[in-house]
């Protein structure tokens, strides 16, 4: 039952936010329909004009709204949205940081979840250092296989810790495809060592 339980939640937190963006997407070209009407006569009949210029009103309203939260303005609206709405939502922060990670995956100035192959009992199990705390230790996030948007996290000695030098994208591939392309991770694994 508890396995049950988990693998329906690590299943609901993949379909749920695809399945909600269908709708979303759906729910708005159907709204936009009725706009976009008196326009579709002059469209041939064999294309779906109506639904097709629906579809381009939803996407061109998306690019004006992603090019407004681009601006100095539109950042901090986004900003505010997100402590105020979004965070309240289980599962919006890990989504968003990992959305992040991939985004600037490959940047010489990312900083933080850094993959690395992490000693838990007599394995290594492949995870990402979220922090380094002055004790000596560090925060580790340990995603659950496939999806790597649910896991667990860990305060650990930082001996144990093994950074692994590839990109976040790379890491997070090896994760999604049950560990296949685990042997390049083990290969440019570091030796453990001091604090960093």
């Amino acid at each position: 039952m508890k396995w049950l339980m988990k693998s329906m939640l690590v299943g609901l937190l993949v379909v749920a936010p695809i399945y909600l963006a269908v709708l979303l997407v759906a729910g708005a070209t159907k709204k936009a329909l009725g706009i976009v009407r008196p326009m579709a006569v002059f469209i041939p009949d064999w294309l779906p004009g109506e639904q097709l210029l629906a579809l381009l009103l939803v996407l061109g309203l998306c690019v004006l709204v992603g090019a407004a939260l681009a601006t100095q303005a539109g950042k901090v609206a986004m900003e505010r949205a997100e402590r105020v709405l979004f965070e309240r939502l289980p599962g919006y922060a890990v989504l968003r940081g990992l959305t992040q990670q991939l985004a600037s995956s490959g940047r010489k100035d990312e900083a933080s979840w850094k993959p690395a192959l992490i000693e838990i009992e007599d394995a290594l199990v492949p995870g990402f250092v979220i922090e380094d705390l002055s004790d000596g230790r560090c925060t580790v996030f340990v995603p659950s296989v496939p999806t790597p948007m649910a896991g667990a996290i860990y305060v650990i000695d930082r001996a144990r810790v093994h950074l692994v030098d590839v990109k976040f994208a790379q890491a997070v591939k090896t994760i999604s495809r049950w560990g296949s392309g685990m042997n390049e991770l083990v290969d440019a694994m570091e030796k453990p060592g001091p604090t960093r």
